[in-house]
């Protein structure tokens, strides 16, 4: 159920310039786990200078907007939650997709931040004003200025539709898995997933038994590990519900599981040889045709690209029903699929599961920093680099949640956004105690922060398991992962470290507060 609040419940004051702007000192741009965090974060410490800018209708994020069959989370539910707000409700091991947007949901219910949201709200442009010190930003229901500017603008929120020719011209139902069309009745339809990535592997199982025939347009067969999904029993929910210590026990023990595999990821890729056998024995075990197992075999070391977890992806593509074409698509007609082989499938719908725009976001398109350069070009020019993932150079009194190289491949993100918070928080804590005006890291520090990085993602399974995946960016560097252990992350980000930024006072004088810069260690 969508639960809104409009913004007739938050009155702002207007910008002094009299331009007619509502000015708010803190704007946070997006409401999933990590703009939501945030604002609670603020909340907590008795703050009520601040507003966040949701597009969408509720709080939620991907959780809101992916409601495809079978959605559900590859984290288990111990650790998908706040380190303050643990659910001892969570059905199963694994949650789906509506038991977390109900998280969610109840966590900003809880925390009483949703009169501070304005929902149905696009951020149509955004640009840093030096005159001013302000940033003037644009949206689909008016004008705001602000004095600090937080992107918590997840990377999995813009989807990414295939470049293929004659797409346009389909005349069946065709939607992205992130927009799924509940209007549209696929049962006893010819039905083409397109993808084989984290949802599509969801999705075929899910519709698979409803359609009269299901193709699966495979272009890189995905590493598949057992999915260790059950419901918990009874005990086991009141112990969760009436002994916190029990959960909180659960939770450090998967979490140090899960934090075992940055071994074999970013340090000793050989190391990922055990999980390779386990994933290689359940393709023998669930795919027992030898032809259809040669053509779901990857042919790169587990861990290159996402490690994806499904105990029915394997089963569905050996129904009678549907057909896994490993063929590239050619083009689409008006009702028909043509591989690069000549063979022409019809089909009635096509469900595009192609993921997201993750370096290349149009978001960055529309966010203009102190020289005038939006922050697509700054990437454009030397790769998607930031500072601890939370500051980019050149964009004063702007932080970012999920910023560059903060992305996982094996454990719960919500770990890494608490990180953030904390770091995002305190820097407005030290900015006020400090009197700054402006604080804009230093692109010396950035460059070298990001050299480090790279250094330490050179030996990684990313850049030397043999294959190609969305975590590179145009230069092929990984912009998206952090090549650590998680709690390092953690560490580095524990206290803001002005010193590593240029900084203004109120009345427009250098400043740069002693403090030691951390690199990445």
């Amino acid at each position: 159920m969508s639960r809104k609040v409009t913004d007739n419940a938050v009155e702002l004051p207007e910008a002094a310039d009299g331009s007619g702007a509502r000015h708010v000192h803190i704007l946070i741009v997006g409401s999933g786990f990590s703009g939501l965090g945030l604002a609670i974060r603020l909340s907590r410490a008795g703050r009520a200078d601040f507003l966040v800018l949701e597009r969408g209708g509720d709080v939620g994020g991907t959780w809101r907007d992916n409601t495809y069959p079978g959605a559900a989370c590859d984290v288990p539910s111990q650790l998908y939650s706040y380190s303050f707000a643990l659910n001892p409700n969570w059905s199963r091991s694994f949650s789906r997709q509506p038991e977390i947007q109900r998280y969610i949901q109840d966590v900003a219910d809880r925390y009483r931040v949703r009169d501070k949201h304005i929902f149905d709200c696009d951020m149509t442009g955004a640009r840093w004003d030096d005159a001013t010190a302000r940033w003037e930003v644009r949206t689909s229901r008016g004008a705001y200025t602000c004095d600090i500017l937080v992107s918590a603008v997840g990377a999995l929120c813009e989807p990414a539709l295939p470049d293929i020719k004659g797409i346009d011209e389909f005349e069946g139902e065709l939607f992205h898995s992130a927009r799924w069309n509940h209007d549209s009745e696929l049962a006893g339809k010819r039905v083409a997933v397109i993808g084989t990535g984290a949802s599509a592997i969801q999705i075929v199982p899910a519709i698979a038994p409803q359609v009269a025939r299901l193709d699966v347009y495979q272009r890189t067969a995905p590493w598949l590990l057992p999915r260790m999904d059950r419901p918990y029993t009874l005990p086991e929910r009141l112990a969760f519900r009436y002994l916190p210590g029990v959960q909180r026990l659960s939770r450090a023990a998967i979490y140090a599981a899960r934090e075992s595999q940055v071994v074999g990821l970013a340090k000793y890729p050989p190391a990922m040889l055990g999980l390779e056998l386990i994933a290689r024995a359940k393709l023998r075990r669930e795919v027992p045709d030898a032809q259809l197992r040669a053509k779901v075999t990857p042919d790169f070391r587990i861990g290159c690209k996402r490690m994806l977890i499904s105990n029915d992806y394997y089963p569905a593509l050996g129904r009678d029903n549907v057909d896994l074409v490993t063929d590239g698509i050619r083009e689409i007609r008006a009702h028909s699929i043509v591989t690069a082989d000549g063979t022409e499938r019809e089909i009635d719908a096509i469900v595009v599961a192609t993921g997201f725009h993750v370096t290349d976001s149009p978001a960055y398109e529309v966010v203009y920093g102190r020289d005038g350069r939006s922050l697509a070009a700054v990437f454009a020019e030397s790769g998607q680099q930031g500072y601890k993932g939370s500051a980019i150079a050149n964009f004063p009194n702007m932080f970012f949640l999920l910023g560059p190289n903060v992305g996982l491949g094996h454990t719960s993100m919500v770990y890494m956004i608490e990180s953030q918070i904390a770091y995002i928080a305190d820097a407005i804590a030290t900015a006020d105690r400090l009197g700054l005006r402006t604080v804009e890291v230093r692109k010396s520090v950035q460059d070298k922060y990001n050299r480090d990085l790279q250094g330490k993602l050179a030996g990684s399974v990313w850049l030397t398991g043999g294959c190609a995946s969305w975590y590179l960016d145009a230069h092929g560097n990984n912009t998206t992962l952090w090549p650590d252990f998680t709690f390092r992350f953690r560490r580095m980000l524990g206290k803001f470290d002005p010193g590593a930024y240029d900084t203004t006072t109120a009345d427009g004088a250098a400043a740069r507060p002693d403090s030691k810069v951390v690199a990445a260690k």
